[in-house]
């Protein structure tokens, strides 16, 4: 059973999208993304995995600071570097994997580095290369020797992903990445078949064939996504970064024949509905073609508790003329009951925040009125991570079938203005590319 530990078996943690450095200048949440990462080396260690797996966005900026430099390297020199062998072997040419990199090798095979547990990552959309040299944060890591960066493509009229090519005792696998590139290009490169996926020569059907990706999932306009069916079929499992929600369990998609795991984000970067989902990590087991995800609870994450109010579905009566102070009793109460509720369900680790982030989506249609949010947060200053902005006022608005009318016509402007504005964005970063390629760099 893959889910076994036996000498034919990969054992890889899988996390994506832990955004250290966000919320860094916040006195209550500063630390929180790295409070996270610790968590997941730690569960890393603790299972003695053959290497750990990231899916873009390690950092929340493009130029993290040195504090969030720092602390990363120093998890990774904790956590990662030690005399523990390692149980796999690597078939691949490196200088080929790894021809973007200024020490094209494995850390854990370069003889001035002690590598326990390998680190592999693509890069997501936060921390993606960029200006003189195409460089980003993970090039760093690379050059430093903490973490194997793959997945980087310099082309920007084709894409040729070549897998890292993995033996351990009888289980072969074939790992695929691409960094993120914009959902708009890659969407156009795939349709005109520019993106493709080369295979081992050799018993080509005997390869776990696993793919890490950091796009759109989900369908945000016409081309600003990734259809998993333009991915090809011979892949075994999808490791799906960049959206937020916890989806970890594999869902099988029926026409492409491959599995899908999106792990979701480590910590709560907006206060939107898919970060409420209970944030894990997965332990990945491969032997031969079968594998079993177990999802990891990560336990020292700050919590995040939200809920929608429509006030017209309440007792309450906008035509009271003390309505407003009946609503933000209303509010203080539901507030209170998502605080006792994070108190309840706190995990007891000491690392894990005492704060809840508390989030309140507001629906004041049908003639309420929004009151100061501000003021209202005071109350609770001592209780909550982000007492400025627990509230979120919104209201439906009533078209009238001329304004909707004009407003498809501004849509329709829109949509093509955002088009033409993607396209010229394309090109001009396009020639900057070519320009830093043409200086050597």
């Amino acid at each position: 059973m893959p889910g076994e530990d036996t000498d034919d078996t990969f054992k890889i943690l899988i996390a994506t999208d832990i955004h250290l450095g966000y919320g860094e200048k916040d006195a209550i949440r500063g630390n929180d993304s790295l409070v996270a990462f610790e968590e997941i080396l730690d569960n890393a260690k603790k299972n003695d995995v053959d290497f750990i797996l990231l899916g873009g966005d390690l950092f929340h900026e493009n130029k993290p600071s040195r504090k969030i430099l720092h602390g990363c390297l120093a998890l990774l020199r904790k956590y990662c570097m030690g005399d523990k062998p390692i149980q796999y072997e690597f078939l691949s040419d490196q200088s080929v994997d790894f021809s973007h990199c200024q020490f094209p090798i494995l850390n854990h095979e370069d003889q001035n580095l002690n590598i326990a547990t390998p680190v592999f990552s693509v890069h997501g959309n936060h921390d993606d290369p960029t200006g003189q040299g195409n460089l980003c944060a993970l090039d760093l890591l690379h050059t430093a020797g903490f973490v194997n960066y793959f997945g980087k493509t310099t082309s920007l009229e084709k894409i040729e992903i070549s897998p890292l090519l993995l033996q351990k005792g009888s289980t072969k696998m074939a790992l695929y990445g691409l960094g993120s590139i914009r959902d708009e290009r890659l969407h156009r490169m795939f349709l005109h078949k520019n993106v493709s996926m080369l295979r081992p020569k050799e018993d080509k059907d005997d390869w776990f064939n696993m793919f890490v990706i950091h796009q759109n999932r989900a369908k945000h306009g016409a081309t600003n996504y990734i259809p998993e069916q333009f991915l090809d079929d011979f892949l075994d499992l999808v490791i799906w970064g960049h959206e937020h929600e916890c989806r970890i369990d594999p869902e099988w998609n029926g026409i492409q024949k491959f599995y899908v795991s999106q792990p979701g984000s480590s910590i709560a970067t907006s206060l939107s509905e898919g970060e409420t989902a209970k944030k894990h990590i997965g332990l990945l087991h491969v032997k031969g073609k079968d594998f079993k995800m177990t999802k990891i609870p990560l336990e020292t994450v700050r919590q995040f508790y939200m809920e929608d109010i429509m006030l017209s579905d309440t007792s309450l009566n906008p035509e009271d003329h003390n309505v407003n102070k009946q609503v933000e009793a209303y509010c203080t109460e539901k507030v209170e009951s998502l605080i006792e509720k994070a108190e309840m369900e706190h995990t007891g680790n000491r690392k894990q925040p005492e704060k809840p982030l508390i989030r309140l989506r507001i629906d004041y249609s049908g003639g309420f009125e929004m009151f100061n949010s501000n003021r209202f947060g005071q109350k609770f200053v001592d209780k909550v991570a982000n007492p400025k902005d627990i509230l979120h006022f919104t209201r439906k608005k009533i078209i009238t079938k001329k304004e909707d009318k004009n407003d498809e016509g501004l849509q329709y402007a829109i949509r093509k203005e955002n088009l033409e504005k993607s396209r010229v964005e394309d090109v001009v970063k396009d020639i900057f590319s070519q320009a830093d390629t043409v200086c050597g760099n």
